[in-house]
């Protein structure tokens, strides 16, 4: 049986990321956020199951719908809700946004708006713990379009021929956008791949987070024993459009029907670690009410805290580059 301490842990992280979530619709709806959100509502349980399973000096690598990966890996929501206002005391200062949120100290490599471009990054972070024969391993989130991108089958092959310690964590939320996996994926699942790399491939419910954990837990001890990378396929789905305001902009959101959505809305994945807990008798639902108000307390801190702190200087434009191009044009 997983610990008791680590099913609260999960659900603690998936209600910190459910009401981060929540909160950022509100202030995109009023004006506060500029730009795109792509939100992780309704996949909570994905990144929170394999995110425990790691140890804190294990990396993860994360894509465009970014904020549930470093929450999941226990990221400070303060710093990651200025960096969404573009503030200065954000994990990037500011510069980064909503798709790149990285904080190295806890193993957080960092997320891209660039479909499948973090899974080298991770397969890389891999190589060197092989290389410099580190203990650390690397795990990648990256979505079901991009499992069609040839950074990734590339990562893949070459992971499984050197026997790399990366987890691949393709979290199928059903559409790249507006078009649906079933559309664009030659086999039935994604996971199904792995064979082709000679790799375990795992479909989990991405709804459950205990299943992601064991999923997760069982891919770390093959990387650590040296036996080379796993693919797991969470099955979940996105409760919001593919970025705020996309059917809006798109005029376009009849590529799935309300049915389908309130069916999946029927197994939300806080409710069903809650209900699984509360069954065993680990909580009671008193004890649920009183974590939910804690994290919302906590969000509404970190709102603060991003409102209070500066934007970033134009002078600090070229900060945390390599070089300065107006300096040595």
């Amino acid at each position: 049986m997983i610990p008791k301490e680590k099913q609260i842990l999960m659900l603690e992280r998936m209600t910190r990321i459910r009401q981060f979530e929540k909160a950022l619709i509100e202030s995109q709806k009023s004006g506060e956020i500029v730009g795109a959100l792509h939100t992780y509502i309704g996949e909570e349980a994905v990144a929170t199951g394999a995110c425990v399973a790691l140890n804190d000096d294990d990396y993860i690598a994360g894509n465009h719908r970014s904020h549930g990966h470093p929450i999941a890996k226990g990221g400070d929501i303060n710093k990651a809700m200025a960096e969404i206002f573009g503030k200065k005391d954000g994990y990037c200062k500011g510069k980064g946004g909503s798709m790149h949120l990285a904080d190295f100290s806890i193993g957080i490599l960092g997320e891209s708006g660039i479909v499948a471009s973090s899974v080298p990054v991770a397969t890389g972070a891999a190589l060197a713990s092989k290389l410099k024969g580190k203990n650390f391993i690397s795990l990648v989130f990256f979505g079901d379009g991009a499992s069609n991108q040839g950074a990734c089958h590339e990562s893949m092959n070459l992971a499984a021929l050197w026997k790399l310690p990366v987890i691949f964590v393709c979290e199928n939320n059903q559409f790249a956008v507006t078009t649906s996996y079933r559309d664009s994926v030659s086999v039935d699942h994604i996971s199904d791949r792995a064979s082709a790399y000679g790799m375990p491939g795992v479909l989990v419910d991405g709804q459950d987070a205990l299943a992601m954990y064991e999923a997760t837990s069982e891919a770390v001890k093959r990387a650590r024993k040296g036996e080379g990378p796993t693919l797991i396929e969470g099955l979940t789905y996105r409760y919001e459009d593919h970025s705020l305001g996309l059917a809006s902009v798109r005029r376009d959101s009849s590529y799935r029907t309300d049915e389908e959505i309130e069916e999946w809305i029927k197994r939300d994945p806080i409710e069903i670690l809650k209900d699984n807990m509360i069954s065993q008798k680990l909580i009671t639902q008193k004890d649920f009410d009183d974590l939910e108000k804690k994290e919302i307390i906590s969000v509404e801190k970190a709102l603060n805290f991003a409102r209070n702190s500066p934007f970033p200087e134009p002078e600090d434009l070229f900060d945390d580059l390599f070089t300065d191009p107006i300096k040595f044009a």
